[in-house]
């Protein structure tokens, strides 16, 4: 019998604060797009209430009518401590850092920085699919490097890859995911040094998108890439976005490591026109205050990944689960339960509960679903059986 494990005392758990018929007010995404009879676990939102801070920052600058546009630099300064105080990184510079409307958006800034038309960008299969539909949609190449053993970087693949790309002497760039989405992975000091002496090797821009970095498993260290050596010409973003459930308050951070300065400040001023005001105060709140809240999530998480192992186990033994170390994102082999390329169409038509389909990350992703576990403990437990009925 699968029990449900709780978190360790502290702050109260946000995963467990709400109920599925408040979650059903929700007009966003997640929650609009399928019918009522539908479970959604499938899009990068949370079910949970905003940290306090983050409220109070907002409601206070309505309450002053304070709705203009962005300007300071405090965003940067908070991710500065908090990059500090979590990872231990003491080089972000405010004045290598700029606002972008978000992650995405900055990635498309950044890639037209360092790329132009028709250039390759190398991305590791599978992977989210906007960086399919970003790089395309900007006319840059994709090119995959799938990811090799245990989802990792397959650094030889990748060294052939960059040398492939770059052959003909034009420029190309490598869009690194990290954590890495779907799988989770956290990408080592030792792999993330060994990709920037590639890229430098090869001449290959690096824009690293770290928008999870925040949601690492407590005791596993996120190294954010612009502080390996070797990856002073790196580019990165970085925000509050997914680790505070901030998606609808535009904001990001393009960051640039020493070598690529001057890459940044030749970005267009109108690009620092697209977050939000109320998105910027929110990230900066959620980043210098709302970490105890953060703390717990990162829990609720962690013993939400457990669960979701002991509920495979005991109903679907056929899906093939390893928890991950960040995200609050599942990828789930359903390859050996016979339901063909696309299982999450069989658990949505059958089930009435919406995964991810794995075939829109890429290669790898044929056979395979994503999960979306930042839910209540009693929300995924009648997910994975509506999963398990879906069979019968």
């Amino acid at each position: 019998m699968t029990s449900i494990p709780h978190v360790t005392p502290g702050e109260p758990d946000p995963l467990r604060a709400l109920d599925l018929e408040r979650l059903r007010r929700r007009t966003s995404m997640k929650w609009r797009t399928y019918p009522e009879d539908v479970l959604p676990l499938w899009v990068a939102e949370m079910d949970v209430p905003l940290a306090g801070p983050v409220v109070r920052a907002v409601t206070d600058a309505l309450a002053l009518g304070d709705t203009g546009y962005p300007a300071g630099t405090a965003y940067a300064e908070a991710l500065a401590a908090f990059a500090a105080d979590r990872w231990n990184w003491y080089d972000v510079c405010v004045e290598r850092t700029s606002i972008v409307p978000d992650v995405m958006l900055g990635v498309v800034e950044m890639l037209r920085l360092v790329t132009g038309p028709g250039d390759p960008v190398v991305v590791n299969s599978p992977v989210y699919p906007p960086f399919y539909q970003f790089i395309t949609h900007m006319d840059r190449r994709v090119v995959e490097d799938p990811l090799g053993a245990g989802l990792r970087i397959d650094l030889a693949s990748l060294e052939e890859t960059f040398k492939e790309v770059t052959a003909g002497g034009g420029r190309a760039a490598y869009l690194l995911c990290s954590p890495h989405n779907p799988t989770g992975t956290v990408h080592t000091a030792g792999e993330l040094a060994a990709v920037a002496g590639l890229a430098e090797r090869y001449g290959v821009r690096v824009v690293a998108d770290e928008i999870h970095a925040p949601l690492v498993d407590p005791g596993v260290a996120f190294v954010p890439y612009l502080s390996v050596p070797g990856a002073e010409r790196g580019l990165s973003l970085m925000s509050a976005s997914k680790g505070w459930n901030l998606a609808g308050l535009k904001a990001a951070l393009a960051l640039a490591g020493p070598g690529a300065a001057d890459d940044l400040h030749r970005m267009p001023e109108e690009v620092g026109h697209g977050p939000s005001h109320l998105g910027v105060i929110a990230h900066t709140a959620a980043l210098r205050d709302a970490t105890g809240w953060l703390d717990a999530v990162l829990a609720g998480l962690r013993a939400n990944r457990l669960l979701l192992r002991d509920l495979l186990a005991d109903h679907l033994p056929g899906v093939r689960y390893d928890p991950a170390e960040a995200t609050y994102l599942a990828w789930l082999d359903c390859r050996a339960l016979g339901l063909g390329d696309d299982p999450a169409r069989t658990f949505l038509d059958r089930g009435r509960v919406a995964l991810s389909s794995g075939i829109a990350f890429g290669t790898g992703g044929a056979g395979h679903a994503r999960l979306n576990l930042a839910t209540s403990p009693e929300i995924l437990t009648e997910g994975v059986r509506r999963m398990a009925a879906a069979l019968r």
